[in-house]
């Protein structure tokens, strides 16, 4: 599924496309991506109003919303998730187009409209009074779309967090590395590619259980958490991760040339080197 930096490529593209544009409709038909909101409730919250930022916290996305007509008072938050494939598509007056999330590989390729699109992978669309609009396109239908999306049960975003942060809600507990950094309550944003590139940099055994890592090592966990995570950004995706595409059976780590392990840890197939990763 989508991780922090396909998501924020995603929140970046409504940034660059989506603000300060007027709502004049939305399609919120979709009964199961908008759930537990009837057909047309975000539609009769949201027409007249602007979107007037955009926001993220790991994996989840949400976007503010102005006042109707001259209200200085803020509307709702309308909450975006992408789901196991969901990307963000904008399109200007002009018809240009303005995208990000989950990386399409080389099936769909990069940066327009296509076939293979069809509109009825639309799942919800924001239409502008410019003539433009802002869609949550998502063939596999597991995203979400909500209004003011609880929140509360996030740990800090991966990208932001602070070294002693990081290392006091990780090294708590025996459950293994790994599965910690999963835990989005614990650090928010790190899914499996993500866990498994920060590891494979913090030269750290996924299996470790938390509390057996010294503060240097924890400290360590930190610098190859961001390092991955901006990279990822700025590369396009945690697919980029130079790890990535050694997690295959008889391949091998690109840094000395071990054979790569593999396992189940935290419920996720998992890779990793181990001469080096311990």
């Amino acid at each position: 599924m989508p991780e922090l930096p396909e998501v924020e490529s995603a929140r970046a593209a409504i940034e660059r496309a989506g603000l300060r544009r007027r709502i004049a409709e939305v399609d919120d038909a979709d009964t199961w991506e908008c759930r537990p909101h009837p057909p047309g409730e975000i539609r009769d919250a949201l027409v007249g109003r602007t979107l007037t930022g955009a926001f993220r916290r790991g994996k989840s996305m949400w976007c503010e919303t102005s006042g109707v007509g001259r209200s200085r008072r803020p509307g709702p938050v309308l909450g975006v998730h992408l789901g196991m494939s969901g990307r963000i598509l904008i399109t200007s007056s002009r018809g240009e187009l303005t995208e990000g999330g989950d990386w399409e590989g080389g099936r769909y390729g990069q940066g327009g409209e296509r076939p293979e699109r069809k509109p009825v992978w639309d799942r919800f669309t924001l239409t502008f009074t410019d003539g433009g609009t802002l869609r949550l396109f998502d063939k596999r239908r597991l995203g979400r779309v909500r209004l003011d999306p609880d929140l509360s049960a996030l740990g800090p975003d991966a990208q932001t967090v602070g070294a002693d942060e990081l290392a006091e809600r990780v090294g708590r507990g025996r459950a293994p590395l790994k599965a910690r950094l999963l835990d989005q309550t614990v650090v928010a944003g790190v899914g499996n590619l993500l866990a498994d590139e920060t590891l494979w940099q913090a030269r750290l055994s996924p299996r470790r259980p938390a509390d057996e890592l010294s503060p240097a090592e924890l400290r360590t966990l930190h610098d190859a958490l961001h390092a991955a995570t901006l990279a990822a950004i700025e590369h396009g995706g945690v697919h980029t991760g130079e790890v990535i595409d050694f997690r295959g059976q008889g391949r091998h780590c690109p840094r000395c040339g071990a054979e790569m392990q593999v396992a189940t840890v935290g419920g996720r197939t998992t890779w990793w080197c181990p001469q080096e990763q311990r």
